[in-house]
């Protein structure tokens, strides 16, 4: 799994040393972007190999690539494995371009970081996202406009996939990740259960 970092960090005031340029300060600050949604969870060899796939090959390829051996016997796997799975099908019905796709797996990758590692809680994660798609949606600032991985339209689909998706399972993988392997075993038939519950329409 990709290790996420968190945006919207404190960075030192910047100094102006002699002989910098407008160029130079513009390519660190490009590289200080680049640090967002970085390193990528899947390569653009990954991706373009999946989109030749059915969504049997779909989930094969994630398998392989997640080195998910066993699916049969470990519930976290199975959850894991369609998570990704269903927000990689999801992308595809939105038509992205092979680096948003890209950014859009890192993100899907980082948020269970996040939970998983800094036991970052739902209102933390929410924010988080905020501050991720301020960086990569559309910006009115027309020389970050090159930076802009989603449009409008789609970060605010991306933003309601995972209300639906992530945000709406959120305890649901927290005990995921915090329970003991004994726990998870015992819980199954309700972790399962509960997962269906969360498909159904709220009143």
């Amino acid at each position: 799994m990709s290790v996420g970092t968190t945006p919207g960090g404190t960075t030192p005031a910047a100094t102006t040393p002699a002989g910098t340029t407008p160029e130079s300060e513009r390519d660190a600050e490009f590289q200080e972007h680049e640090k967002i949604l970085s390193p990528d969870f899947l390569s653009a060899a990954q991706i373009t190999e999946m989109l030749a796939e059915d969504i049997d090959g779909v989930q094969q390829k994630l398998k392989k690539f997640l080195n998910f051996n066993n699916l049969h016997t470990c519930l976290k796997e199975a959850i894991l494995l369609d998570y990704y799975v269903s927000g990689f099908l999801w992308a595809r019905g939105m038509e992205f371009s092979v680096i948003q796709y890209s950014k859009f797996m890192t993100l899907l990758d980082m948020l269970l970081h996040n939970l998983r590692t800094l036991h970052m809680s739902l209102e933390d994660s929410i924010k988080w996202l905020g501050e991720v798609m301020a960086e990569t949606g559309p910006s009115h600032s027309q020389k970050n406009e090159e930076w802009n991985v989603f449009n409008m339209k789609q970060a605010n689909a991306v933003i309601d996939y995972l209300k639906i998706s992530l945000f709406q399972h959120y305890k649901l993988y927290e005990f995921l990740f915090y329970s003991t392997r004994e726990e998870i075993v015992i819980g199954t038939e309700s972790l399962a259960a509960n997962f269906g519950k969360q498909t159904s329409p709220s009143k």
